[in-house]
C-alpha cells in the first residue's frame, strides 16, 4: 500500500521530534553562539524532515531518493556540529549521547528508505 503523505512516514515524524530536541538542546548554549553553531545546528536539524517532506511530494521515487540523500547529508552535518559542541563543553555527555542515539536511528531509517526507493527504480 503506497504511502499517501510524508506525515505518515515514521522517519519524518522522528526527524521532526529530533529537530525539536535540537532546538531545546541548543537553547542552553552560550548566547554568543546564537548566530554561530546554534544557528547552523538548528538549520541542519530542520533540513532533515523538510527534505523528507519535499522529496515525498515530488511524486517520483528517483527524486524522493535524491532528497533522502540530502537529508542524510544534513544529518551528517548535524552530527559533526554535535561533536564540536560536545568538545566545547556546550553539550552535556547525556545530551550528546541522546542526540547520537536519535541521529543513528534516523540515519538507519533514511538509508533503508533510500535503498528501497533505489530498488523500485
Amino acid at each position: 500500500m503506497p504511502i499517501e503523505s510524508y506525515r505518515s512516514l515514521l522517519v519524518w515524524q522522528k526527524a521532526v521530534d529530533f529537530a525539536v530536541f535540537i532546538y531545546r538542546l541548543t537553547a542552553e548554549f552560550p548566547k554568543q553562539e546564537m548566530y554561530g553553531i546554534v544557528s547552523q545546528m538548528q538549520r541542519a536539524a530542520v533540513s532533515i524532515p523538510s527534505n523528507i517532506a519535499e522529496g515525498k511530494e515530488r511524486q517520483s521515487d528517483r527524486d524522493f531518493a535524491r532528497f533522502i540523500t540530502i537529508a542524510l547529508g544534513s544529518l551528517a552535518e548535524l552530527e559533526t556540529q554535535l561533536l564540536i559542541a560536545r568538545r566545547l563543553d556546550y553539550l552535556s555527555e547525556s545530551g550528546w549521547q541522546e542526540a547520537t542515539i536519535q541521529a543513528d536511528e534516523i540515519g538507519k531509517m533514511l538509508r533503508s528508505l533510500r535503498k528501497t526507493l533505489s530498488i523500485t527504480n
